[in-house]
């Protein structure tokens, strides 16, 4: 499973770079900048074809690309041998006007952007069915007993509540909470709680979780604990669980909720004797948990919500598609800016090896449900990993898309070419920055495995 994983997240990082470096690519030719190599992966190539002018390769480390064209290192050049410009030369990279440069240089980000719009417009065309958790929740303190710790309980929030609109913004599922929650840490967010068919307005501040630079406000989703899927092979086939049946106790503490099984799970206990009922009438079983690295097998899933998200018009698709991407944009953009509120970095950036692992395992848990599910959800992970890829490369710095066009925008109040010993420092500057980046961004990666 683990080699599945992989195998699913470098295809899919594949796909997202080469929408990238497409981008470059065409608007390239477009700007009359010849282009010598196409090439998904890094290193040496391993397949190769030529056609035309351009030489299309598969590099020997699969987890990113490049887009070579004809004179784009040329400062370097200049620089060696002293001379105080680049000289022009028709069809070279810096042969083309400044703006020219700059269109290139934002076809790559431009691209990614524009692939998560399309994406989301396919979804949202197509129709799904996922399944998910209710807008009800239950006290993280009722399950772990740290009242004073969470934002929760301070807003006087309790088990059993349906958070039905937060910022005047309605909310229908658990995740539509998280989404909501997760992006506005220390900030004060206005509440809509329906308790028992009262609606209460209610403030709350989230938590900076600085392992992972996103809002909390300490509560879980409150899931009946209705028993689904029963795995055939599993725990819980063994012990005569079925579907529907309703766990009542576990190891004699009462279960409302499927989340107050994790207090009774904490220790591992080998046995658990399960009470349950099923067509009115109480019983008892003993089960046995799987323990893995990953968490706990009990051999069954609990009941949730079928969501549907039926099949929009083109016109109403398209607006949808847009609307995602945008909000993915911005979600994108707060996120690099919580970068600097004093988070845990190993945890909350994630390199090529995480991403891949992460693209992979999101896809997989998806393709255990039904194909359809593998699909769109290594969709929708594409299209954050894409929109994420358009903002990091538009960032002003050296080596990245937006240091090339901060670089030839000062090009352009100049009104000159820019010195090649200028450009040259500030690229081996960038260099220096983004190896810096990279190792310490894999540092984390592998501590994130060790981890798992």
């Amino acid at each position: 499973m683990f080699v599945l994983k992989i195998l699913l997240g470098l295809a899919g990082l594949g796909i997202v770079v080469i929408v990238h470096e497409l981008g470059h690519f065409i608007a390239a030719r477009l700007a009359g900048i010849d282009v010598e190599a196409f090439s998904i992966g890094w290193g040496k190539p391993v397949l190769k074809k030529q056609i035309g002018a351009v030489e299309y390769r598969l590099g020997m480390f699969p987890l990113g690309g490049y887009c070579k064209m004809r004179g784009e290192n040329e400062f370097e050049e200049a620089y060696k041998n002293n001379r105080n410009a680049i000289s022009p030369v028709k069809g070279t990279f810096f042969g083309a006007k400044p703006w020219q440069r700059i269109l290139v240089a934002f076809a790559g980000p431009f691209f990614n952007l524009v692939f998560a719009a399309l994406v989301f417009s396919i979804i949202w065309g197509v129709g799904f069915t996922t399944l998910t958790m209710g807008n009800r929740i239950v006290l993280a303190s009722d399950i772990v007993g740290e009242e004073t710790a969470f934002p929760a309980n301070a807003a006087g929030l309790e088990s059993g509540d349906r958070i039905i609109a937060i910022d005047g913004a309605p909310v229908e599922t658990f995740g539509d909470i998280r989404e909501k929650i997760a992006i506005n840490p220390e900030k004060k967010l206005s509440l809509k709680v329906d308790r028992g068919g009262s609606v209460q307005d209610i403030s709350i501040t989230p938590n900076l979780d600085k392992n992972t630079g996103a809002g909390t406000i300490g509560v879980y989703y409150w899931v009946d604990p209705v028993v689904n899927d029963v795995v055939q092979t599993g725990p819980a086939k063994a012990a005569g669980l079925k579907q529907g049946d309703r766990i009542l106790k576990v190891n004699g503490k009462d279960i409302e909720y499927s989340v107050a099984l994790i207090p009774v799970l904490q220790d591992r206990p080998q046995t658990l004797a399960v009470d349950f009922e099923r067509d009115g009438e109480t019983a008892r079983t003993g089960l046995q948990p799987i323990y893995t690295n990953e968490g706990v097998d009990l051999g069954f899933s609990f009941q949730m919500l079928e969501y549907r998200m039926p099949r929009l018009s083109p016109f109403a698709a398209i607006g949808k598609g847009l609307s995602e991407a945008w909000k993915a944009l911005t979600v994108s953009v707060k996120s690099f800016a919580l970068l600097f509120k004093g988070i845990d970095l190993t945890q909350a950036v994630s390199g090529p090896v995480r991403i891949t692992y992460m693209l992979g395992d999101v896809a997989a848990a998806g393709f255990s449900s039904s194909f359809a599910d593998g699909i769109r959800n290594m969709a929708d992970f594409l299209c954050l990993i894409s929109i994420a890829l358009c903002v990091m490369n538009l960032l002003p710095l050296p080596v990245l898309d937006g240091g090339l066009i901060a670089l030839f925008i000062i090009e352009i109040f100049k009104r000159g070419p820019l010195n090649p010993k200028f450009i040259s420092i500030f690229q081996t500057v960038g260099v220096v920055l983004i190896c810096a980046l990279m190792l310490f961004a894999v540092f984390g990666d592998v501590l994130y495995l060790v981890r798992l």
